[in-house]
């Protein structure tokens, strides 16, 4: 039956160490994208929500211009029935028939009087959704001459990087593969707490690497004998000594 290797705890250092430089450099890369990824995808949701909303106030504009057709319509309409009742007041044979008549003709007048107000009302309307419609027409457009400088930056500094990023993209799939499967869990934890990615540090002018917590003498001692593997009481990262980062290269 085949052995499984045991690996010593200082191999298992190394190998974490190892892992964590390669995942630093991927970082470097992400730090010099800097927000440019997330405020691209910002603008393009921007853009997408103006150019919505462009197509809603064109959309509403293009239903009250209906609405002002449809009363232009209406007047004419009342026009020529106050010609066609204006004729037949020429013919009545009574009074009856002829206030009937005038009824009818001061009912038209009011009908075109009421559309002509909708009439004017719409077309107010319509001058203020104009308005707002070319505010929002001028945002796209500032917004996306903004985005084509924003993506045009990204898209340089991914041409840059991008052979050294899928490099060390291969390098720390491989390293991972190298790592004891509980170090590396605690590895990937203790990566997602920090903004900056360090999960294994150095003791650094005998305090942590990470958070700068005084480590007592002993402790360091400990550390460089590689006998265990040891965390930060304070911030619960991977401590190694000078000596081993300084062995570890990538």
């Amino acid at each position: 039956m085949a052995t499984v290797k045991e690996y010593s705890v200082e191999e298992k250092l190394a190998s974490v160490l190892r892992l964590q430089k390669i995942d630093s450099k991927l970082d470097e890369i992400q730090v010099l994208k800097g927000e440019l990824p997330i405020e691209v995808k910002d603008l393009e949701d921007e853009i997408e929500g103006l150019n919505t909303r462009q197509s809603h106030i064109e959309n509403e504009i293009k239903g009250i211009q209906d609405f002002v057709s449809n009363k232009k319509a209406a007047i004419k309409e009342a026009e020529a029935l106050i010609k066609k009742y204006e004729k037949q007041q020429d013919n009545v044979k009574n009074n009856r028939e002829f206030e009937a008549i005038t009824k009818e003709v001061e009912m038209q007048n009011l009908e075109i009087k009421l559309a002509e107000k909708h009439i004017k009302d719409a077309n107010e309307e319509i001058k203020d959704k104009s308005r707002v419609l070319e505010g929002a027409k001028r945002a796209v457009s500032d917004k996306e001459a903004n985005l084509k400088h924003k993506k045009g930056e990204l898209e340089k500094i991914i041409a840059e990087t991008e052979k050294e990023e899928k490099g060390f993209e291969k390098e720390s799939d491989e390293a991972r593969s190298k790592v004891d499967p509980r170090l590396l869990a605690a590895y990937e934890k203790i990566r997602k707490n920090y903004r900056n990615g360090l999960a294994v540090v150095t003791i650094v002018r005998d305090s942590c690497g990470g958070c700068f917590n005084a480590i007592p003498p002993q402790r360091q001692a400990e550390i460089r004998q590689h006998k265990k593997i040891i965390v930060c009481e304070h911030c619960g990262r991977i401590l190694v000594d000078n000596d081993l980062e300084a062995s570890v290269t990538i």
